[in-house]
């Protein structure tokens, strides 16, 4: 027996791994956050497989549930949005499952970031421009932000920002990132990336709270940098005539 933690990528059904479609399709019991992983990767459960929404549930019942799997060896597929190595709780339920023994793996999924990305058209490392992207949130209800993790420390790398879990503090984000990138930056809010519902806004720093009023209050991506609409960067060296094709 055991238990498979798949990243179920950012919303779109399609944007699921084959590794991760295969191992729910032999999954005789499927654990997955129910706000946030669409149905249509649901129906690659096998027949009669046991479904449940984690949503309502403790980290207590979650275990509980895979105690009961384990102790009939069913192989368990858990699912969470996006890529499992950021923000998706499953640090605490490894560090359970080996307290108990109970073997596990883990399969990667596409990342919210990314899926917004590419819902902009945007690379978001530009020769010149910015090549480092930084992931990053605000102290929230769930946990606190470390000491020296805040947004002005970021933003004062030039780096561009993609800023989850955030929506609900917009004015404190623009504020902290204006001092840093200037009103003119470049910035984007991408809601729900990649579902049927999703939703972009596009402007400037100063202009971004503005633009954002009337949508949602959560579920949604705040992105900051100059590569999010940069023109004038220089080309990269990579596909240059006289670069060693080695390293391509």
């Amino acid at each position: 027996m055991t238990v498979h933690f798949i990243g179920a990528g950012p919303g779109a059904p399609d944007l699921l791994t084959l590794r991760g479609r295969d191992l729910i399709a032999a999954c005789p019991v499927c654990l997955y956050a129910g706000s946030l992983v669409p149905e249509g990767v649901l129906a690659h459960c096998p027949p009669g497989a046991r479904i449940v929404n984690t949503a309502p549930l403790s980290l207590d019942d979650i275990m509980a549930e895979i105690g009961a799997a384990h102790a009939v060896g069913h192989n368990v597929a858990r699912l969470h949005s996006g890529d499992l190595s950021i923000w998706s709780a499953m640090g605490e339920q490894l560090r359970r499952l080996r307290d108990l023994g109970i073997p596990y793996d883990i399969t990667p999924g596409v990342p919210s970031f990314a899926a917004a990305a590419a819902t902009l058209g945007a690379e978001l490392t530009l020769p010149g421009q910015a090549q480092s992207v930084v992931l990053t949130r605000t102290s929230g209800r769930a946990t606190a932000m470390p000491e020296g993790e805040s947004l002005a420390a970021f933003a004062a790398t030039g780096a561009v920002l993609a800023v989850h879990l955030s929506i609900h503090v917009l004015p404190r984000v623009v504020a902290e990132c204006l001092p840093h990138y200037g009103p003119d930056c470049p910035a984007a809010i991408v809601w729900r990336a990649s579902w049927p519902e999703e939703r972009v806004v596009r402007a400037t720093l100063a202009t971004l709270e503005t633009a954002a009023m009337g949508g949602p209050e959560r579920t949604a991506l705040i992105l900051i940098g100059r590569t999010l609409a940069a023109e004038g960067f220089g080309e990269s060296r990579l596909y240059a005539p006289d670069y060693d094709r080695r390293f391509r």
